[in-house]
């Protein structure tokens, strides 16, 4: 039995160090977008469509060469009455045909063609596009989360040690119970937020996994990768004329749409070449039996030359009903481009406007860290000078975690901001500074994120 499973094993194994190759490696911003671009299973489809779009050139260019036909024929006659003709037929032939007039049906098939792998071409930047803006936005949620989980660790620290201490000063006598249970109650409330925030950490590690084309394994053998730095906040103010120029012009969406209008174009031609005639030249060597022996031997051969010509007079308005088909087509690739070009320059003033209030939103907390900075050192005055209470310094506590994660996320916002910002211009989040300008909000040489957002490392000293 034991040998009959091995090959289980073997395979279990190879893909345990499969994964283990990839877990526990760490990846900057950069890194991940480049890796998702090998390894993304949309990314991958987009590079096969090309693929298929090249065949199709080859195809459609295969009308411009001459073409080898070859063909047979052996049949058996039954006769009713007496006859004097061979019941054997048969014949074959070895020709190459080449096209003299299409009625421009060649052409209009490799213009198409060529039409169609670009446009394949342009849709397969918009995805690498979107895809890039889905990996810079997770890998942004993920050092946001992972930021929240060591604030939220450090948060725990702390109550722990209130809680400790205020046991012990109960022991004591110094303080009474209620104040042991105020501690003990805030430490719950954050051990559930630290619980979430270590959920939404693996919910993030999985969204990058997915993304970056990486299988998450099974059970506690699922993969995991690591993001190097922290959340860090970019400086970068764009104007919004020159992004929605950019966009206009750069946007492989709009580019893949005004080549389907093209499309319709020369398929309009390509339907039209039906109503024309189809000439044709072909050479090539022939043998052939008689079936009449009053005529000549029965097997003969030779060369044959020739001309085949065809003309559809009259197809029953076949080609009418084509024709008009393709004009409602084109007609409404020219209204889908029109919307594409609404959808785009919406896109562009939607991130604008984010990347505005993620600004607002930034400055506005990192004042507002300062003030529940300041108002904990009062809490702390007040408590050892008997004026407040115990209540007190929690509550100021918790506004000092909360409004340092709310920075972290303001931040995130402003980054995801940039990262929208930037695919609607199809550019990257760097080069959004071609038109710089004055910025109101906090400056980069200033804190980090994630000093920013420490809680205090001890309630009872100021």
């Amino acid at each position: 039995m034991r040998f009959r499973w091995w090959p289980v094993f073997l395979l279990l194994g190879f893909a345990g160090a499969g994964i283990s190759e990839i877990s526990g490696k760490t990846y900057s911003a950069e890194e991940a977008v480049a890796f998702a671009d090998e390894h993304n299973s949309e990314i991958a489809v987009a590079r096969k469509k090309i693929q298929a779009a090249r065949g199709g050139v080859i195809e459609a260019r295969s009308g411009y060469l001459p073409s080898l036909i070859s063909t047979g024929l052996l049949r058996e006659r039954e006769h009713q009455t007496d006859s004097r003709l061979r019941n054997e037929d048969y014949s074959a032939s070895l020709r190459i045909v080449q096209n003299l007039y299409t009625g421009g049906a060649v052409s209009s098939q490799v213009a198409i063609a060529h039409l169609k792998l670009e446009k394949q071409e342009l849709e397969l930047k918009a995805t690498v596009n979107r895809v890039t803006m889905d990996v810079r936005v997770a890998v942004n949620q993920f050092l946001l989360d992972r930021a929240k989980v060591r604030v939220r660790q450090q948060s725990v620290g702390v109550l722990e040690e209130e809680y400790k201490s205020q046991q012990e000063r109960l022991s004591a006598g110094l303080v009474g119970q209620l104040n042991v249970r105020r501690a003990e109650v805030a430490l719950a409330n954050e051990r559930t937020e630290l619980i979430d925030a270590e959920t939404q950490l693996n919910n993030s590690q999985l969204q990058l996994n997915d993304l970056m084309g990486i299988d998450a394994g099974k059970g506690l053998t699922m993969a995991t990768v690591d993001i190097s730095g922290q959340l860090q906040y970019q400086p970068l103010h764009p104007d919004l004329n020159e992004c929605l120029g950019r966009a206009d012009n750069d946007r492989p969406e709009v580019q893949a749409q005004q080549k389907e209008v093209e499309i319709e174009e020369h398929q309009e031609l390509l339907d039209k070449s039906e109503t024309r005639p189809q000439v044709e030249a072909f050479s090539g060597y022939e043998l052939y039996n008689e079936r009449d022996p009053l005529i000549g031997q029965e097997f003969n051969h030779g060369y044959v030359v020739g001309l085949n010509a065809r003309w559809h007079i009259f197809d029953g308005h076949a080609t009418a009903g084509k024709l008009q088909a393709t004009r409602a087509r084109r007609e409404a690739a020219a209204s889908t481009l029109a919307a594409t070009r609404r959808t785009v320059a919406s896109e562009v003033r939607s991130a604008f406007l984010d990347l505005q209030q993620a600004d607002r939103v930034l400055l506005s907390e990192t004042k507002n860290v300062q003030t529940a900075d300041e108002s904990l050192e009062i809490a702390k005055a007040n408590l050892g000078a008997g004026l407040g209470t115990q209540l007190d310094i929690l509550q100021a506590s918790a506004d000092v975690t909360r409004t340092r994660t709310t920075r972290l996320s303001s931040i995130y916002l402003h980054n995801v901001a940039l990262a929208r910002l930037a695919r609607a211009c199809a550019t990257s989040p760097e080069e959004l500074a071609f038109a710089p300008k004055s910025a109101a909000g906090p400056k980069p040489n200033g804190p980090a994120a994630t000093d920013m957002a420490r809680p205090p490392k001890k309630l009872s000293q100021r």
